[in-house]
């Protein structure tokens, strides 16, 4: 995919306030009683272990990457081990993540439908349009103050063509009707070119939705309706989050819209793998993967058979949280306290596959800085761009593991492309790259996913291992080749 050069654009997306007020604004006066906790003086992004995980269907989840800045600036990014490494940047890597479970948060029907055999779309559901009713003022709770707030902002869309139909949710950027999802939602998970998609808002009203744009590399697409009295929904700074915040994901599951679910940030800045057909083969990140492997965009049935066409993966760099996702929340909010923006909804790990798939506690959602980022030079020029530093990586081992290790202390540098920016600033064959920008990296995966982050033309500073010696490289990255 030939991709535009980084554009500017200066529509009326929402802004991030830079000072939170330290009390929930959604809430009636009367019901501030509670002080807000005080965030732990320990590093947020500090590594919940990025060995193998373990889950229900045999699959593993490796590596974990950390922090980035907030929006305009986000971080772009021993005894080693040599294998056959890839380049950095759209390339792949040398050990492809295997995590267990499907794409969830996916492209999915009403949930009457799950219950049955067969293609069917999104129309044969009951959902009906749902707003937040205060009941009974004495029992508000943050909860309620924020999905009040947010709700108005999060739609369902649905998509039909090529004989499918399926469903998912969107975000409201701004009054001219932009909205942000999942190119996996608009494009039924890689397999319809020119869907025909519709798009209810919170209070019901249903408007057709033109498609500004895709872009499969992030998995975000922008959608665009022609609609009067639009709420738009108010972003935060993810690079703000703490694990342990309140975490409410916002969305259509099933094709129940206006779903409200909560839990907690339970990791930032997790890496992992996902396939769609709409990603081209020659940008994938990870080798082909075998059925029930990776994070797989489950098709509007609620049956695996898309991941044979499977065309490609890519490596996101997520936040984690149990609220519960389920197939129809993806391209939905995940919001916080204050019910600002700080994620888009994208994947679930899964203890099943098809029908039997479905939220066990472990969802995934972009990073709402990263996916503003993407959105508005989609709006500005029809394509976002992603960073390319030039460099073939594989996993390098701890000094002191003793043989084999299952753990990754950084990306080991292979090769150098010539004439690319990693030749530029000076990067050499065995560097160990352990940090782009804020972000400490683990492993080639994590490098990925950061450099990507950052856009065509980014400077950055990224920190290596050369022998002894630790080194700071100024790095301006290029553009991800299409």
């Amino acid at each position: 995919m030939t991709e535009n050069t980084t554009g500017s654009y200066n529509g009326p997306l929402p802004p991030r306030p830079t000072n939170p007020p330290s009390h929930n604004p959604n809430l009636p006066a009367a019901q501030q009683q509670h002080q807000p906790i005080t965030a732990p003086t320990a590093d947020p992004y500090h590594s919940v272990g990025n060995g193998p995980e373990t889950h229900a269907a045999g699959g593993h989840q490796q590596g974990a990457s950390f922090g980035y800045g907030p929006y305009a600036r986000p971080a772009g990014q021993g005894k080693k081990q040599r294998g056959p490494g890839k380049r950095v940047g759209s390339g792949t890597f040398l050990t492809g993540m295997l995590v267990a479970g499907l794409l969830g948060g996916g492209v999915a029907v009403g949930a009457d439908a799950l219950l049955e055999t067969g293609n069917q779309g999104p129309n044969n559901g009951t959902s009906q349009a749902q707003s937040v009713v205060v009941n009974d003022t004495e029992s508000v709770n943050e909860i309620t103050g924020a999905a009040a707030k947010a709700s108005p902002s999060v739609v369902t869309i649905s998509v039909n063509g090529g004989g499918s139909g399926g469903s998912g949710s969107g975000i409201i950027l701004d009054a001219e009707g932009h909205i942000l999802t999942n190119t996996h939602v608009v494009t039924l998970g890689g397999q319809v070119a020119d869907p025909a998609v519709e798009v209810r808002t919170n209070d019901g009203r249903v408007f057709q939705a033109q498609i500004v744009g895709t872009d499969p590399l992030s998995d975000l697409a922008v959608i665009k309706i022609d609609a009067p009295d639009l709420q738009p929904a108010t972003l935060a700074d993810s690079s703000e989050l703490n694990v342990g915040d309140v975490a409410i994901a916002i969305g259509a599951p099933l094709g129940l819209s206006g779903t409200v679910t909560d839990g907690i940030v339970s990791t930032l800045n997790r890496t992992i793998s996902v396939q769609s057909s709409a990603v081209p083969e020659e940008q994938s990140d990870a080798p082909e993967q075998a059925p029930g492997d990776g994070f797989n965009f489950l098709p509007p049935d609620g049956s695996q058979a898309p991941q044979q066409g499977s065309q490609g993966s890519i490596y996101l760099n997520v936040i984690q949280t149990d609220a519960a996702i389920n197939q129809g929340n993806s391209g939905g909010a995940l919001v916080d306290s204050q019910g600002r923006i700080i994620g888009v909804n994208v994947a679930i790990a899964s203890a099943g596959s098809g029908e039997s798939a479905g939220n066990i506690g472990v969802g995934f959602s972009i990073p709402i800085n990263y996916a503003q980022r993407v959105a508005e030079e989609i709006i500005a020029n029809g394509a976002a761009t992603h960073g390319f530093l030039g460099v073939s990586v594989g996993a390098a081992a701890s000094d002191s593991a003793a043989g084999a290790s299952s753990f990754s202390v950084g990306a080991q540098v292979q090769s150098v492309e010539p004439g690319s920016p990693a030749e530029t600033a000076g990067f050499q064959e065995g560097d160990v790259i352990t940090r782009v920008g804020e972000l400490p990296i683990e492993d080639p995966q994590a490098l990925t996913a950061a450099v990507r982050m950052l856009a065509e033309g980014q400077s950055t500073q990224i920190e290596l291992v050369r022998g002894e010696e630790t080194l700071t490289l100024d790095v301006t990255v290029g553009q991800s080749p299409a």
